[in-house]
């Protein structure tokens, strides 16, 4: 009995038509199922205890860290090996790399301790950092980002951009590894966010959902690339759901407000507040509606 599909041989011309979108006979590339594993790994060590059912403590802690931390140095460095060009810098190595990042995450967690406490701060619903850690995904999305972006700074290509596209498959939060972030920063809800690769975003900002810090244009790619494209948001910044600000040259001014669904693309001074004049709201019957118009508004 024959095994051969009957589509084989098509897809098999496909693959060889449409090259571009094949990965055949290259070097193996990082897997994404791994780099979900150390993604959580490196949750687990950022937060002890909470993403796992072991009760650590006391003389437990020391040799239980050690096993996760060697597990992670191992796997991290077999799949960082996997993105790195096979032409690298002399003296630069997945090993080497992946040593430089953990000795940073004591001082990735000390930032992540101001996230958690802007949220107390800032949220009345927040009851207490049990709560915070388990059930708010922004935290967990700022978490992974900020390791993703250390790697990011050490030159590391692909994989920090694949840790924070898992986060966001789980949160509905888009961060790019490239994105600077300051201390204290919260995003409220957070589905639908949007924080693009040149983003400066200074301490104490706070955004809510649906909030997009993009680039202005998508046109000419390859002349955008490497250049800031996003918006710089200075401290004590609050942006309010649906507010979409764009461009590199954008700033928005220290303590200043933007409101719920602006669209905004210049920038704003210190201590302003920028709110859209919205249109007047009717409600009419559908019978009344005006003439092709879908919408009763």
């Amino acid at each position: 009995m024959s095994t051969h599909h009957p589509l084989t041989d098509e897809m098999v011309r496909s693959y060889a038509e449409l090259a571009a979108i094949n990965h055949l006979g290259g070097a193996q590339l990082p897997s994404k199922a791994a780099v979900a594993a150390i993604t959580q790994d490196l949750l687990h060590l950022l937060f002890p205890g909470f993403y796992d059912e072991d009760h650590l403590e006391g003389k437990e802690l020391g040799p239980a860290i050690t096993s996760l931390l060697r597990s992670v140095e191992k796997s991290l460095t077999k799949e960082i090996a996997k993105s790195m060009p096979a032409q690298v810098v002399a003296g630069e190595t997945a090993a080497g790399k992946v040593q430089a990042f953990l000795i940073r995450l004591p001082r990735v967690r000390k930032i992540l301790k101001t996230d958690v406490e802007a949220v107390l701060a800032g949220d009345p619903a927040a009851r207490n950092v049990e709560e915070i850690l388990l059930a708010y995904p922004g935290v967990e999305a700022i978490a992974v980002q900020r390791m993703a972006h250390e790697l990011h700074l050490l030159g590391v290509p692909l994989f920090p951009r694949m840790m924070t596209e898992w986060a966001h498959s789980r949160t509905g939060i888009d961060i790019h590894p490239g994105a600077v972030i300051g201390p204290s920063f919260f995003i409220d809800h957070g589905t639908g966010v949007v924080i693009g690769e040149t983003t400066e975003i200074g301490q104490e900002v706070r955004i809510y959902h649906g909030v997009t810090l993009g680039a202005r244009s998508v046109t000419g790619a390859q002349s955008l690339r490497g250049r800031k494209r996003h918006p710089t948001i200075e401290d004590r910044v609050t942006i309010y759901p649906g507010a979409t600000i764009l461009g590199g040259e954008t700033v928005v001014g220290e303590g200043s407000t933007i409101g719920g669904g602006v669209f905004l693309t210049k920038s704003v001074p210190p201590h302003h507040l920028v709110f859209a004049e919205h249109a007047t709201l009717k409600i009419i019957p559908k019978s009344e509606r005006p003439q092709g118009s879908e919408y009763t508004i």
